[in-house]
This record gives structure tokens, C-alpha cells and sequence, in this order.
């Protein structure tokens, strides 16, 4: 009797691109201008576009908006996106930009986790899906707290 040998193709890996979203926030009682808010806009626009691997979900900014709370509308509709699972990845400068108080980022950061959406904090290269992410985050993130609340304790001084 002879062997017969059936080959079966293996599958095609079908890799599809993140969907990647950027928030920008300025504050415009620290001095930053609207030119600074455009910056980052323009800047995330070029960066996500430019990566083959990344589909363009947005870029998300608020102007004149305090980071020590999540009141903000397009950090609350940024947040409404991830949920819809209409985001994978989510890209901003720093830690200050996302959130300068660290329960709220905390809390953010561990909600989008649970929902497989990554956040890249570009300035302190943490990356919240990686082992060490979270501790830094709350480390630095507590300097950044403490920084808006220095800010504001000087703004009342006599």
C-alpha cells in the first residue's frame, strides 16, 4: 500500500495595522500658546500617518484645560473611543499632558489596560503594557502632581 502525503497550507497571518489615536493639552494660564497645542497636533498627525504599521484614529487635544482632573471633552471622548474599541494605542508627550493627578492616571492607565488599549507616554519612554510601566508611571507621576500643585500654591501667595 503506498503512503499518501496530503499537504495543507499553513495560515496566512493576517496582521492588521493598530489604530493609533494621540492626545495634546496645553494649559493656557502656564503661559503656552495655541501655536504650542497646533505643534503637537501637527507633530502627531506626521507620526501616525507615517508609520506603516499604524492606522490614524485622531488626534485629541484639549486647550486651556487643567491635567488635575479628566473634565476635559476630547480627553473624555479619546476615552469613549478606546472603550468602543475603536482605538489600540494611544500616544502623548508626557505624563503632565495625560493627567497631573496620579489616582486619575492611575486609574485611566489601568481602565485602558483592561481594555488592551496601550498608552505611550513619549517623554519618559514608559509604555504601559510593559512590566515595569505601571511603577514608573507612579513614580513620575506623583512629580507631576506635585509640580501643578507647587504651580498653583504659588499663584496664591500674597
Amino acid at each position: 500500500m503506498a503512503i499518501r502525503i496530503t499537504q495543507t497550507p499553513a495560515p496566512v497571518a493576517t496582521s492588521r495595522r493598530l489604530r493609533v489615536a494621540a492626545y495634546a493639552r496645553i494649559s493656557e494660564t502656564k503661559g503656552n500658546t495655541p501655536a504650542s497645542l497646533s505643534a503637537q497636533i501637527s507633530y502627531y498627525n506626521q507620526k501616525i500617518t507615517e508609520n506603516p504599521d499604524w492606522e490614524y484614529a485622531g488626534v485629541y487635544a484639549d486647550a486651556g484645560a487643567s491635567g488635575t482632573n479628566t473634565d476635559r471633552p476630547q480627553f473624555r471622548r479619546l476615552l469613549g473611543e478606546c472603550e468602543s474599541g475603536r482605538i489600540d494605542l494611544v500616544l502623548t508627550k508626557s505624563i503632565s499632558r495625560f493627567a497631573r493627578n496620579t489616582v486619575d492616571l492611575l486609574e485611566v492607565v489601568r481602565h485602558l489596560k483592561a481594555l488592551g488599549v496601550e498608552v505611550i507616554f513619549e517623554r519618559e519612554n514608559i509604555r504601559t503594557l510593559s512590566g515595569d510601566g505601571e511603577l514608573m508611571l507612579s513614580i513620575l507621576a506623583s512629580f507631576a502632581q506635585e509640580e501643578a500643585w507647587s504651580a498653583v500654591s504659588y499663584t496664591h501667595l500674597p
